[in-house]
């Protein structure tokens, strides 16, 4: 089966999605963004992996940490970088997507980093590309509705290597918003695919997407079964902009329920990480204790962040 994420010899030329890459690839970026991590630390943040390479931020929807953290990557890889104001680029006066691309293409763009409110639309792209015959520009998906993010699943997966070492032992819990969260989709099928011994989904029954238990996973509609015992919590937003109809009470409920307090991390084991894609809503999906906590790592996680997106941006520039 045709994986366009891949090129004939097997490595990474997009990526779209956690689902489909094997282990090994996933491995290889979680290796290469460990030598990253030193860059950071430097007085000159600088490698020249990308110098006169042209990276294109194409967001058309608001992102803080995930666009902030991409144009850092790839300043540090010393790549011309272009942000795309979508709100007055001619997409805003009927131009569509393929025509955008079409034209950032013909301005000798090498990569383009794409978050879209519609799920498929960097699969698309890259399918694009291929059939004009561009396979030396590359996509990354950092963000498509609610079907992926995927290098915000392989900065959740550094993180947890960074302080579990392994994922064969590990129970992982993945607490809230699942029905809408790409973060969710792109964590459980990297999981999966590196080998956590269990990985529990805990929400209320109308906040699960109708395939959850066909991902691999435990579900859990109450917060004491489904933390018992377990070595990392990732915690997600409500995402209100993408609810249609009343799916929830009330915050203040959803918190009593499901909001992580320092009570019921208590349940996990004494050691365990908590994790959070944000933006964060403290006092909705979690309580200001725990985020300021000992067992918080929300912070490292934006530093790995970094690390991560420039090994993506590396690799494929280099395949």
């Amino acid at each position: 089966m045709h994986n366009p994420q891949l090129n004939a010899n097997g490595d990474l030329c997009h990526l779209l999605s956690i689902e489909g890459l094997p282990r090994e690839v996933l491995l290889h970026i979680l290796d290469t963004a460990s030598s990253f991590l030193k860059v950071s630390t430097r007085e000159v943040k600088k490698v020249p992996l990308l110098r006169g390479k042209s990276v294109f931020n194409v967001f058309f929807e608001n992102s803080t940490r995930t666009r902030t953290t991409f144009e850092i990557a790839a300043k540090r890889l010393s790549a011309d970088v272009i942000n795309l104001d979508v709100t007055r680029s001619s997409t805003a006066k009927g131009e569509t997507l393929l025509d955008t691309v079409d034209n950032l293409v013909a301005m000798h763009a090498d990569m383009f980093v794409v978050r879209h409110a519609a799920s498929g639309a960097p699969h698309l792209i890259a399918e694009h590309l291929h059939r004009i015959g561009r396979a030396d520009v590359h996509v990354v998906n950092a963000g498509d509705g609610r079907h992926s993010h995927p290098t915000q699943g392989l900065l959740d997966m550094y993180t947890i290597r960074h302080y579990k070492k392994n994922f064969t032992d590990l129970r992982v819990a993945i607490v809230g918003d699942i029905l809408h969260s790409r973060v969710a989709r792109s964590d459980i099928n990297a999981l999966i695919t590196l080998g956590a011994a269990e990985v529990r989904a805990i929400a209320p029954e109308t906040l699960l997407p109708a395939e959850i238990k066909t991902l691999g996973v435990q579900v859990h509609h109450d917060m004491t079964s489904g933390l018992r015992d377990c070595d990392v919590v990732i915690m997600l937003r409500l995402q209100n902009e993408r609810m249609n109809g009343t799916l929830l009470p009330s915050a203040r409920e959803y918190f009593r329920c499901y909001g992580l307090t320092p009570e019921k991390l208590a349940l996990a084991k004494p050691d365990a990480i908590v994790m959070h894609p944000g933006p964060m809503n403290r006092g909705v999906e979690i309580h200001t204790d725990v985020a300021d906590g000992s067992q918080a790592v929300i912070l490292p996680q934006v530093t790995f962040g970094i690390a991560v997106r420039m090994a993506v941006m590396g690799i494929l520039a280099g395949n």
